[in-house]
């Protein structure tokens, strides 16, 4: 079974975040980045496949030379090589582009990602793949279990949990509690050295979205704690100054 594993280079969730003085980009100065979080669950669940069954697990980046540690990060984890597309990931359809163009290629059996990044929260890559590869997209995932060609998902619903079953290949994204994620031991970081990376150039796909500029929210102001008898002035309140009745 060969697995390809969609991974993005996203800052630390811990990170404060600020904007360049233009406020046209985001100021990575300073920035930890690491594997996102969600991409975590789709690449560990995807090595437990491999030990359990066999075959390969490839990750594909698109990013520029600053995600390679991350890369390589997922390689001492347990893939077995990896594809980074040179490119500044512009948005979720210029990603998806590169990412489908390079799996029509490989002949993937799977196709895992993260529900969504961490930075964007756009939850939009991987339908886009699934539209431009004509498969079918399940999202988000919550399990995974594979047995010949059919897989079998599950996923959360409004009050509950649906059962899917699918034959190969399709698309996924994953979310908690899909697997633990991993922490690259002494073996896996030495191997991972040699492992390769290849890196490939973007296809000609233009960006669907332009920028104009990025703002943090507004401050949250002080609350008004209103007496529980008094429920005629939070109705005013309510009305006159949060203006939402």
């Amino acid at each position: 079974m060969k697995i390809l594993v969609c991974i993005s280079n996203v800052p630390d969730t811990t990170t404060k975040i600020t904007f360049t003085p233009d406020n046209k980009s985001f100021n990575t100065s300073g920035v930890q980045f690491v594997i996102n979080p969600y991409d975590e669950y789709a690449l560990t669940r995807a090595i437990e496949l491999k030990e359990a069954q066999g075959g390969s697990v490839t990750v594909i980046n698109v990013g520029e030379a600053d995600s390679d540690a991350n890369i390589r990060k997922a390689l001492a984890i347990g893939a077995d090589d990896a594809i980074r597309v040179n490119a500044r990931p512009a948005d979720a359809l210029f990603v998806a582009r590169q990412i489908a163009h390079y799996a029509q290629e490989g002949a993937f059996d799977l196709i895992l990602m993260g529900k969504e990044s961490v930075d964007y929260n756009g939850y939009q890559v991987h339908g886009m793949v699934a539209e431009l590869l004509g498969l079918p997209a399940i999202v988000p995932a919550i399990k995974l279990d594979v047995t010949g060609n059919t897989a079998t998902l599950e996923r959360e619903i409004e009050g509950g949990k649906e059962i899917i079953r699918v034959d190969l290949p399709l698309v996924a994204s994953c979310q908690q509690p899909m697997a633990e994620p991993r922490i690259p031991n002494m073996r896996g970081i030495m191997t991972a050295r040699t492992k390769p990376l290849k890196v490939v150039e973007p296809v000609d796909a233009q960006p669907g979205t332009i920028y104009e500029r990025y703002s943090l929210p507004e401050k949250k102001s002080g609350v008004k704690l209103i007496d529980p008898a008094n429920a005629g002035e939070l109705i005013r309140l309510l009305r006159t100054e949060a203006k939402i009745i």
